[in-house]
């Protein structure tokens, strides 16, 4: 399968093309210095060259904080680079993937979102990735926009990987502990996109497999609780360790605000797609080790 990707650095592009490497799929990335996103003939221009037969379009602007002053800018990637993006695949009439966030929510509700419920965004990050979501549907029928949270891996900038840093400096650390979500390895995310891309492009008129899917791994945890689960597999690995303060998200005031509920639930995924990611305890220790192998490697 070819399959084109928006972005080259993120988490989720590099972790497609670890997989494409011991896959048989043909994986080819959209990103910076040759094709911008936010210049809509650039995407148009790499997307016709490559002709893949599906293209995920996993490039953002992540910055939660720096959006609230950068909002022209977050929008530009966004909206109009998603929608861009989505315009070209329904031109060369294949399926686009897009990765959205549970940030579209407010997350006041006390259960897990379902794509049903009304969303509410918090902040300009929030309201530009429901804009790109809107965008999509409104480019293409062809597209399934894949709502995740709280994404770690092996690649780049993450929590994971910043607890690890802190842990390395600090005996101890204030984390969030009243914000719930369920930490999502971008390993896992690519095996799901891989699933559904298979089925879009296998059943082309399909119309129950087009739409928009949460997908984020199994279980639930605080961000306390996550610190606590990856400074338990790295010090089990002789790897960082710090203890974990608890502090409600009060006492960690951000430009943006952040829901407190990100849950979400993953049932329609498995029920159309047949796609369930593993719980994220189980997800954690392999790549926690590839990250203490990686930055804090034993001499």
């Amino acid at each position: 399968m070819r399959i084109a990707i928006t972005g080259r650095n993120g988490q989720v592009a590099q972790s497609l093309l670890e997989r494409a490497a011991i896959a048989a799929l043909d994986v080819s990335t959209i990103a910076r210095p040759g094709v911008d996103l936010t210049r809509p003939n650039e995407v148009e221009a790499a997307l016709v060259a490559l002709a893949p037969q599906v293209v995920v379009n996993a490039a953002a602007y992540t910055a939660v904080d720096l959006a609230e002053s950068e909002p022209d800018l977050a929008y530009a990637v966004n909206v109009e680079g998603a929608a861009a993006v989505a315009r070209t695949a329904s031109r060369l009439g294949i399926p686009i993937i897009h990765l959205s966030t549970d940030y579209v929510f407010d997350g006041t509700l006390d259960r897990p979102y379902c794509e049903s419920d009304a969303t509410g965004p918090l902040g300009v990050y929030g309201q530009t990735k429901l804009e790109g979501e809107r965008a999509i549907i409104s480019a293409s029928d062809n597209h399934a926009i894949l709502r995740t949270a709280w994404v770690y891996s092996p690649f780049g900038k993450n929590f994971a990987r910043t607890m690890l840093s802190l842990a390395s400096k600090r005996d101890e650390i204030s984390v969030v502990s009243d914000q719930l979500g369920s930490p999502t390895n971008a390993l896992d995310i690519v095996n799901g996109i891989i699933a559904v891309a298979e089925n879009l492009v296998q059943k082309p008129s399909a119309a129950e497999l087009r739409g928009v899917f949460h997908m984020t791994g199994a279980g639930e945890t605080t961000w306390a609780g996550f610190a606590e689960a990856v400074f338990d597999v790295s010090a089990a690995a002789g790897g960082p360790s710090a203890h974990v303060k608890p502090i409600p998200m009060s006492s960690y005031p951000t430009p943006a605000k952040r829901p407190a509920n990100s849950r979400l639930d993953n049932s329609k995924l498995f029920k159309v797609h047949g796609v369930h990611l593993p719980d994220w305890r189980q997800s954690l220790p392999d790549t926690v080790e590839r990250l203490l192998m990686q930055d804090f490697p034993k001499t």
